[in-house]
C-alpha cells in the first residue's frame, strides 16, 4: 500500500475544534494518521492516507463537522 500525504487549508482554531473533527476524520478509512497546526495562519491538516483517498472526502468530512477546508497543492 502507498501511503501521500495530504495537505489542507483550515479554519479548525483550537483544541475543542480537533476533537470535534476527530470522528469524522477518524471515519475515513483510507486515513492513516491526521494532525492540524493550529498554530500555523492556515490552520494546517496534514493527512498521512492510502493514496487513493479522494480530497473531496475529507473537505465533506470536515464540512459535516462544522468546518471548512480547502487542498493546498
Amino acid at each position: 500500500m502507498i501511503m501521500e500525504t495530504y495537505k489542507f487549508k483550515t479554519n479548525i482554531k483550537c483544541g475543542n475544534c480537533v476533537a470535534a473533527v476527530t470522528p469524522f476524520l477518524n471515519g475515513i478509512s483510507e486515513i492513516e494518521d491526521w494532525e492540524v497546526d493550529t498554530k500555523s495562519p492556515d490552520k494546517t491538516l496534514t493527512i498521512t492516507a492510502e493514496d487513493n483517498l479522494e480530497s473531496a472526502k475529507v473537505i465533506t468530512a470536515l464540512n459535516k463537522a462544522g468546518y471548512q477546508a480547502e487542498t493546498i497543492l
